[in-house]
């Protein structure tokens, strides 16, 4: 499964494409105040990546076990100090609420945190490669 993510970005236009295995659509997310960039930050695409990933899992993982779930709310933090730094923390909290007593959803909850594909590949740390670029200047 090839999952992908677009932007195009120029004065007072931001465009989000997200594909996965060929099916693509779009996040709105505006440009910046200053028309320039995106309103949401890299920090916070991570924490939403991280959010997202978990919720539809929950419901994944449930559906497995014949859990009814009512709702789920994810919380995710990630605490940078500086700029260009690594985040120094990565963290989240859940409230799961289902058809189920508390102990099969306590076990859905840590048996999802388990699973988690942006989670794991979080905590394997897995290199990040520029594969290519292009640079177009726009005064010739």
């Amino acid at each position: 499964m090839l999952i992908s993510a677009t932007i195009n970005n120029k004065l007072q236009h931001h465009q989000v494409t997200l594909t996965t295995s060929g099916k693509s659509h779009a996040l709105d997310i505006p440009p910046r105040a200053s028309g320039l960039g995106s309103a949401a930050n890299g920090g916070e695409l991570l924490c939403l990546a991280m959010a997202t990933c978990y919720c539809n899992d929950i419901y994944r993982e449930a559906a497995k076990r014949g859990i009814e779930v009512l709702g789920v709310e994810v919380h995710a933090d990630a605490e940078f100090e500086s700029e260009g730094a690594p985040a120094k923390r990565l963290s989240y909290r859940v409230t799961v609420r289902a058809k189920a007593p508390e102990a099969s959803i306590r076990e859905l909850i840590t048996q999802t945190d388990s699973v988690a594909e942006v989670q794991n590949t979080l905590r394997l740390g897995l290199p990040v490669t520029l594969e290519s670029f292009s640079a177009v200047s726009s005064n010739a």
